[in-house]
């Protein structure tokens, strides 16, 4: 079973100042209560990232995130950068290090809005409905008392973690990226994007290993509201690797699209 929101953390990260946070239970993901799921470091990473010389007038519209180790659930420091600004596009740089050793590296492009003019080209079918309160996810040999348990899940009839996907889901966070602060469009969408492979699972991840080396998020528009959609399916070949694509949604329709890659091997 889950906690009930009573005796969840009431965030994914406390600030310590000077660029360092503490990382909750909260972040902890499916696979070891000691190592986070990539989802809030990512949006740690991407909150530093959009507030680093922002402007008025431009968003993130693509971030990569590679994940060379397990984010350990401790404290973490964050550095951004810089590496191109331009008139209408920024090219910037950021990392997560625990213990003096870089644990999530990001690239992200941030660029000028477009024009009110332009046409709003949505050619993908509008999402499900949100369903009605669940019961909390179940996922087969799975840590459920971080991550899962601070995210709220509404999948489909017949659908969950356990059923093979292809997969949807709509998802919410419960408790905020950081105390005492608001979340942003792009942060809440980091949070949820990391799940996008888990929503797809139709490789076999308990007994082989399957796991994702990176998250790209790409948003052609910043999604609204708390709650979010994900469609999510799986690509893979023999002496290859996989590859999991998804696409965000909102209630309004069609906002992004993610992509992992998947390293497959024999455990």
């Amino acid at each position: 079973m889950t906690p009930d929101s009573a005796e969840l953390p009431g965030s994914f990260y406390r600030a310590a100042g000077q660029g360092r946070y503490e990382s909750t239970a909260a972040t902890a993901g499916p696979w070891s209560p000691k190592a986070q799921h990539a989802g809030p470091p990512s949006a740690l990473l991407g909150r530093a990232l959009e507030r680093h010389g922002a402007r008025e007038g431009f968003r993130i519209a693509r971030i990569t995130l590679e994940i060379p180790r397990p984010v350990p659930v401790g404290d973490l420091q964050v550095e951004v950068r810089a590496i191109r600004s331009g008139g209408r596009a920024e090219l910037l740089e950021g990392e997560l290090t625990s213990g003096g050793r870089p644990v999530l590296l990001a690239r992200a492009w941030r660029i000028a809005a477009s024009p009110r003019e332009t046409p709003p080209l949505r050619p993908e079918a509008a999402p499900p409905p949100l369903p009605g309160p669940q019961p909390p996810p179940v996922m087969a040999g799975a840590h459920l008392g971080g991550y899962v348990s601070a995210m709220e899940w509404r999948f489909p009839p017949g659908g969950g973690f356990d059923t093979p996907g292809p997969g949807t889901v709509w998802a919410r966070q419960r408790i905020p990226l950081v105390d005492g602060e608001p979340d942003t469009p792009l942060t809440r969408a980091l949070t949820l994007a990391d799940s996008n492979w888990a929503v797809a699972f139709e490789l076999d991840h308990v007994g082989r290993l399957v796991i994702n080396t990176d998250v790209t998020l790409a948003l052609h528009r910043d999604p609204v509201g708390s709650w979010l959609h994900l469609t999510a399916a799986t690509a893979a070949s023999p002496d290859g690797s996989g590859l999991a694509s998804g696409r965000l949604d909102d209630a309004a329709g069609d906002c992004g699209r993610i992509l992992q890659t998947l390293l497959v091997a024999d455990r």
